[in-house]
């Protein structure tokens, strides 16, 4: 049967349901995890993970969350022009010539390392920053070691320094190698920290710990907890995900139009390359869908499937880049019109981030992050 939330949107060819109730869900479930002091700070980078930036941030607001952290300065303007309030970190480079813009919209800074320090110190006017503390991923941050250079960070006087953070790249894995690594980060964090006091400087915010982190190392949850694909209702991947000790829901859906229904011949091939041969006499159908959209192309030639009155049915021929064929020939009465559902569920069938990620070879964060702005988002 067609899902209730089929009526709730009647307009478009594709589009993106959300989830109010199972945001409010994985709030209240990752909140449950927090030690007193911490609060949550949702990576909202990526337009939400593809979800929606201005939708997913404004349904938080009403939460009660007011701290936020994305990749770019453009990000974090565009949630403030929208209305929303509270700490917003930049988590990524920002271009000298952008520095206006943290102090227009009110957004903090990373910094990267001590040489950014200087650049963001010659700007001349105060600009709100949060100290990145590089404890071993290698990636952004000033190296742990170099005590010294944190420290002449901390004496920047036009850096107000609002808080220090650090990332654990390994939390997610369970291996004595990966654990003793995490632990070892955190404790190259914490001794930056008590050097930094005993020279006279104070920390304001700390925080450590992301989606990963939160879950299997709540202790590191210090002021702020960076969760990003939990908050959307899975984790990277589907073991990850069953692993996790609490219940998540996924915040997205996405619905569909099927443009027509047509007949094949036995032996009649469809599509580019003409991939599809038509093993007997066979209805397709066009769902107005592609790699355009972020559908992943490698989910092609019967690799993945959609959701169909209830019918798992399967991708047939390559993705176009706003269309894809799938056989219906089990579905006696689909027609031009009807819903399919590529991620989401559909009677007693479902299909998640999870399982396009397993077929296309990569990580539920990348499915969601790569889907297209032509997909209207829809808060239901």
């Amino acid at each position: 049967m067609p899902d209730k939330t089929e009526s709730a949107f009647c307009q478009g060819r594709a589009w993106i349901e959300l989830s109010r109730n199972a945001l409010r869900h994985n709030v209240e479930a990752l909140r449950t995890l927090l030690p007193d002091g911490c609060e949550l700070m949702p990576a909202v980078k990526t337009n939400a993970y593809g979800h929606g930036a201005v939708l997913i941030s404004r349904e938080l607001n009403r939460l009660g969350i007011e701290a936020f952290c994305v990749a770019t300065v453009q990000e974090g303007a565009e949630l403030r022009r929208h209305g929303i309030t509270g700490t917003i970190l930049i988590l990524g480079y920002t271009h000298p010539a952008d520095f206006s813009l943290l102090r227009r919209y009110h957004l903090a800074q990373t910094v990267l390392d001590f040489s950014y320090a200087k650049v963001l110190n010659r700007y001349g006017k105060r600009i709100s920053v949060h100290v990145k503390i590089d404890t071993g991923m290698h990636r952004l941050g000033e190296r742990s070691e170099k005590i010294e250079e944190i420290s002449r960070i901390f004496e920047c006087r036009n850096l107000n320094i609002a808080g220090v953070f650090t990332h654990l790249c390994v939390a997610d894995e369970a291996s004595p190698e990966s654990i003793a690594f995490t632990h070892a980060q955190a404790k190259a964090f914490y001794d930056v920290v008590a050097e930094l006091r005993q020279r006279g400087f104070s920390c304001p915010k700390k925080h450590i710990v992301s989606s990963d982190g939160l879950l299997y190392y709540p202790e590191l949850a210090e002021n702020y907890a960076r969760v990003g694909i939990a908050l959307y209702g899975m984790l990277s991947t589907r073991a990850d995900t069953e692993r996790c000790g609490i219940s998540l829901e996924p915040v997205l859906s996405i619905k569909v139009r099927i443009a027509l229904v047509k007949d094949l011949f036995q032996g009649e091939a469809a599509g580019y390359g003409l991939q599809f041969v038509a093993p007997q006499d066979t209805r397709i159908a066009v769902v107005a869908i592609g790699y355009g959209d972020g559908i992943p192309r490698s989910l092609s030639c019967g690799v993945g499937s959609v959701l169909i009155q209830g019918f798992k049915v399967p991708i047939v021929g390559r993705i176009c880049m706003d269309q894809m064929l799938v056989d219906v020939s089990d579905i006696p009465d689909v027609k031009a019109g009807d819903v399919a559902v590529i991620i989401g569920q559909s009677g007693d069938e479902k299909i998640t981030a999870c399982d396009l990620a397993e077929q296309d070879g990569t990580i539920s964060n990348e499915i969601l992050s790569r889907l297209g702005e032509r997909l209207e988002r829809q808060m239901l």
